[in-house]
């Protein structure tokens, strides 16, 4: 097929996705064309579809407040049944004088690993009190997990003795004399994945659960996409935690205490956790490296399931979890009442809700307060009639509401890499050209992987290169449609499938998709994959309409396979979720190349295995290199 085809194929394509979607209720487990993503624990299941709530709207729920003020009480300690004493800051509803109102409250239960009692800003995301909720009836409470801030005791991250450590908080919160025994979890980042883990223990005073950027599965979304360590967040972060856990308040106020304190998480840090991580995982050690029960029980997708409790899920386009959001919506959408947020956002952004309002989204915290009061203090505000998801489409610049995710109308479309660089709906013919690129690993070092994998910090930089990926695929194999003849619509997963051979005895792939427009290459998405650990649990990934879109690969010592000099392998792909518009007269572009350095750099022994070294990709009919996309009926949009 000629290129002039190709956009009149995917409009085709498109209009035919549009065709006989079924209408199928909440809960009435309604067969869809595409099956979940499985998890460590369970294989994939055949998809519902949820169509109910179809003509749900935004409404900017900002009741007045109930309570002029706010009053914070002094630092108290939870003792855990080891003995650890956790630090909890509370915050009460005031009168005018600023005396704690009387009476009992509803909760905000908020657990940090970033010092509660050093942020005093006022900013939830932070861990500090959000005067908006407090004001409007509710306590919230904000605690140190065990060994961070001015808690006792050694971090291990979500570990099982930290977890274990969230129901007893719990149950602290509701024996107290200004709780009435229930409570909502609320949380960004670190703040929002203890929030989903403690829903997911099920405890009876947890009412409703509003995790702000959650991680879904600590391997894959971040610290190890596709088998390569991030070199970027992860020490940044572990770095963080170590510093705000050592400018403890109490060192000034209770020196007996607090020396005893910081001296701990000083020893813990380099010796016990931070430290001893980053090298194990830069070394390649097996327990680290691969996936196992470490990376098991800090993926709370294994636990979702377990969710009994309304959910109100908020995500980013470009945030460090952007691969699960969604899934973990995907994961209690059936079994409670759930919601799925997703703009246009990075890390830092997402947390503070940047942009909003807009398109009718109000701010967050005014979506944290109905979704509250509604379930948590047993209103009747509307959160149930709200959209069930909403998500900001790239090119398209507003935010869209759908019914469900993955989206009902979304059908799984085959483009092939060809040997001219095309892509193409017509298979590849014998003997078409293959493409060859250089393995070097610094490429991607001004992208949108730069903004994206330092959380935004960078991105609040006016870098071109940021935005747009002319600059990071100078050395890719570029591939691109013609001209697309109508707007192209495409919301969820891809999977990327390359027949690649290197002269090394191992390759990192990167794989980034990109709208065109003209000489400006937008980023919209991206994906890392070490050839090395290629394998495929076809039993745990997505498909779509018979095609596989969202590979599940076990990344587990068991599964490394050779790659071989010289010799042609196919490597699956897994390309982040995204929603995006190519728009009529724009191009879509899939870019190869051999590394990303702020998203991913192999451990050492994979590293020196990859050095020095030319991949090439097949384009050939024994070697159909191909991308798989969800494209849903830009009509949609309307």
């Amino acid at each position: 097929m000629s290129k002039s085809g190709i956009s009149l194929v995917l409009a085709a394509a498109v209009l035919l996705a549009g065709c006989g979607s079924s209408a199928v209720p909440d809960k009435a487990s309604g067969s869809a064309n595409w099956t979940t993503l499985g998890t460590r624990a369970q294989p994939s299941r055949t998809g519902t579809s949820i169509t109910r709530n179809a003509g749900a709207q935004w409404v900017d729920y900002n009741p007045p407040a109930l309570y002029p003020k706010t009053v914070s009480q002094g630092t108290q300690y939870i003792t855990m049944p080891d003995g650890t004493q956790l630090a909890a800051y509370v915050t009460l509803p005031a009168d005018a004088s600023g005396k704690a109102a009387a009476g009992t409250f509803p909760t905000v239960l908020i657990q940090t690993s970033y010092n509660g009692g050093s942020a005093g800003l006022g900013v939830s995301a932070l861990g500090g009190a959000d005067p908006f909720i407090v004001q409007h009836g509710y306590a919230t409470v904000v605690v140190d997990v065990r060994g961070t801030g001015q808690s006792q005791g050694n971090w291990e991250a979500f570990g099982a003795t930290e977890q274990g450590d969230y129901a007893d908080v719990v149950t602290w919160v509701t024996q107290q004399s200004w709780s009435n025994g229930a409570i909502g979890v609320y949380g960004v980042s670190y703040l929002g994945i203890t929030a989903i883990l403690t829903a997911s223990q099920n405890h009876p005073s947890v009412k409703a659960a509003f995790p702000i950027v959650p991680i879904g599965d600590g391997y894959r979304d971040i610290v190890f996409t596709g088998g390569q360590v991030n070199p970027t967040f992860i020490p940044i972060w572990l770095g963080l935690v170590s510093v705000l856990g050592l400018t403890d308040p109490i060192l000034l106020t209770d020196p007996q205490v607090g020396v005893a304190t910081v001296l701990q998480h000083l020893l813990s840090a380099v010796g016990n956790f931070q430290v001893p991580t980053i090298l194990q995982a830069l070394a390649g050690n097996p327990g680290t490296a691969y996936d196992g029960d470490f990376w098991r029980l800090r993926s709370p997708l294994e636990t979702d399931g377990k969710i009994t409790v309304p959910t109100f899920i908020v995500g980013g386009l470009h945030d460090l979890f952007q691969r699960s959001e969604p899934l973990s919506y995907e994961s209690v959408k059936t079994q409670v009442p759930a919601k799925l947020l997703i703009g246009p956002w990075t890390h830092l952004q997402a947390a503070m809700g940047d942009g909003l309002p807009v398109d009718g989204v109000p701010p967050l915290n005014h979506i944290e307060l109905q979704w509250f009061d509604q379930y948590v203090k047993g209103l009747n505000v509307g959160a149930d009639k709200l959209p069930n998801v909403t998500q900001y489409v790239l090119g398209h610049g507003h935010y869209v509401t759908a019914t469900d995710w993955p989206h009902p109308q979304a059908q799984a479309q085959k483009l092939y890499l060809r040997g001219d660089k095309s892509l193409s709906a017509s298979a590849p013919a014998a003997g078409e050209a293959s493409n060859t690129t250089v393995q070097e690993p610094l490429n991607g070092l001004c992208s949108i992987s730069t903004s994206q994998w330092t959380a935004g910090i960078t991105g609040y930089a006016p870098l071109p290169c940021q935005t747009d990926d002319s600059v990071a695929e100078l050395t890719d194999v570029v591939y691109e449609t013609a001209p697309m003849a109508a707007d192209t619509y495409i919301n969820g997963p891809i999977e990327v499938d390359v027949w690649m051979s290197t002269t090394a005895s191992d390759a990192g792939l990167s794989v980034r998709i990109d709208d065109v427009d003209g000489s400006t290459v937008t980023a919209l998405t991206n994906g890392i994959q070490t050839a090395s650990l290629r394998a495929v649990d076809a039993s745990r990934s997505r498909m779509m309409n018979g095609l596989m879109i969202q590979p599940w690969h076990p990344f587990t010592q068991a599964s490394v396979q050779a790659v071989g000099s010289g010799t042609p392998v196919l490597v699956p792909v897994e390309v982040f979720q995204t929603s995006a518009l190519i728009a009529k007269g724009h191009k879509l572009r899939v870019a190869i190349g051999a590394s990303d350095l702020p998203q991913g750099v192999p451990p050492a022994p994979t590293l020196l295995n990859s050095l020095l070294g030319a991949l090439t990709i097949y384009s050939d009919a024994a070697h159909p290199s191909s991308v798989v996309l969800p494209v849903v009926p830009a009509t949609a949009l309307q």
